[in-house]
């Protein structure tokens, strides 16, 4: 069974935001280069992303530091993490980000409805032209953005572009008279299990609060803000709460390696030392295109997938209608156990080399359908714009 990984981008202390729904592990997986139905899944217990939990938003920090890369800038005298130099470089680049939008709100004395809803969440400075990035469910449906500076300085924003399949999204403020301090992106290829990360954001409206974690694990699948999935999702222990999203996960050198985005929260609906964060390298190659405003495109294959054990690979629940793969003939049933020449062991291998793809790329799927092996050969589509929508 899916579980749910709910969104923690959340509103200010008066306010928490929804939470957003995840995979799991071996749940059936919609894959973020596939289609609604393509994708991986997480271990048990409720996924936050980093929009709001019961009303309000949640957020979740991850990324991905390579050892290599640290510099000493980050790090005491005996080597240990100095978490404080970091925030003292990069706080002032972080910002809080206030949202107005659409929504029902209490009947008034007459029993009219309508009126709007606050949320909120995190972001930070990408350059002195005044871009911000933060997570794309944190202003989705937006009337009105407001960044707030550590310094007290506010600004009204423009969302520039978003992404849903990947959860991001572009502002810009007017950056006159400002003073800004654009954070330095790094890259979470690099990343081991154990390395040290700091977050910043507004939990709880709790402007410029830092947190501190490892890398708990790489390579995870969270589910986008289309229904889609996204791969290669950095999990870490760093204190992500409503709030966080959209905020910067920077390594010990102070560079963004990640963008928090999701919580996995179980019963309890709060946070629990396991947060997702977008890889900023996902990222990082679409940041032009949202600032011109122009649409991402990301591949998809049409399959739902959960994992297959005997043969290992990811087993096919599901084919979209009128997909790529049911183009090239893949049935409900036939095992994934290879991606040209790459091998596939499960769901989650399968949403990251969809992923890795472009809409127009023909691949190579080996398959095994009941005890035949067999090559089928697959050319993606653009991934639609919500999981269960038209293909085109």
């Amino acid at each position: 069974m899916s579980t749910t990984l709910p969104p923690i981008a959340g509103p200010s202390p008066a306010h928490e935001a929804p939470q957003r729904g995840g995979p799991g592990r071996r749940a059936l997986a919609l894959l973020l280069a596939g289609s609604a139905i393509l994708g991986g899944g997480v271990g048990a217990g409720a996924l936050a992303a980093a929009g709001a939990l019961d009303g309000g938003g949640t957020t979740t920090i991850i990324e991905r530091v390579p050892a290599a890369a640290t510099t000493a800038a980050g790090r005491t005298a005996a080597g240990a993490l100095d978490a404080g130099a970091v925030y003292a470089d990069a706080a002032p680049g972080v910002v809080d980000i206030a949202v107005t939008s659409p929504g029902a709100a209490a009947p008034g004395p007459f029993g009219q409805g309508g009126g709007e809803v606050a949320s909120g969440g995190s972001g930070f400075v990408i350059d002195g032209q005044g871009h911000i990035l933060t997570a794309a469910h944190v202003v989705d449906g937006a009337d009105e953005v407001t960044v707030r500076f550590s310094d007290g300085t506010s600004r009204a924003a423009t969302v520039l572009g978003t992404d849903d399949a990947t959860d991001v999204a572009v502002l810009r403020i007017d950056p006159a008279g400002l003073e800004l301090h654009p954070l330095e992106l790094g890259s979470s290829a690099a990343l081991e299990v154990g390395d040290e990360l700091v977050v910043i954001g507004s939990p709880f409206g709790y402007e410029a609060s830092l947190s501190t974690g490892v890398v708990s694990g790489l390579d995870r699948t969270i589910e986008a803000a289309n229904g889609f999935t996204i791969a290669h999702a950095i999990q870490t222990d760093a204190a992500l709460n409503p709030g966080n999203s959209g905020g910067p996960v920077l390594d010990a050198a102070g560079r963004v390696v990640g963008i928090s985005d999701q919580i996995a929260t179980g019963q309890a609906r709060q946070s629990a030392g396991v947060g997702f964060a977008v890889p900023i390298d996902v990222v990082a190659g679409d940041l032009d295109a949202l600032k011109a405003g122009r649409e991402v495109r990301h591949a998809y294959l049409g399959i739902s997938t959960s994992d297959s054990s005997d043969p290992a690979g990811a087993l096919i629940g599901d084919v979209a209608g009128g997909g790529p793969a049911a183009d090239a003939g893949l049935r409900a049933g036939d095992v994934v156990t290879a991606v040209d020449g790459r091998p596939i062991t499960g769901s989650a291998a399968l949403v990251a080399a969809i992923a890795d793809a472009h809409p127009g790329d023909r691949i190579a799927l080996r398959v095994t359908r009941g005890d035949e092996p067999l090559t089928v050969t697959a050319t993606l589509a653009a991934q639609p714009r919500a999981a269960g929508a038209p293909v085109g």
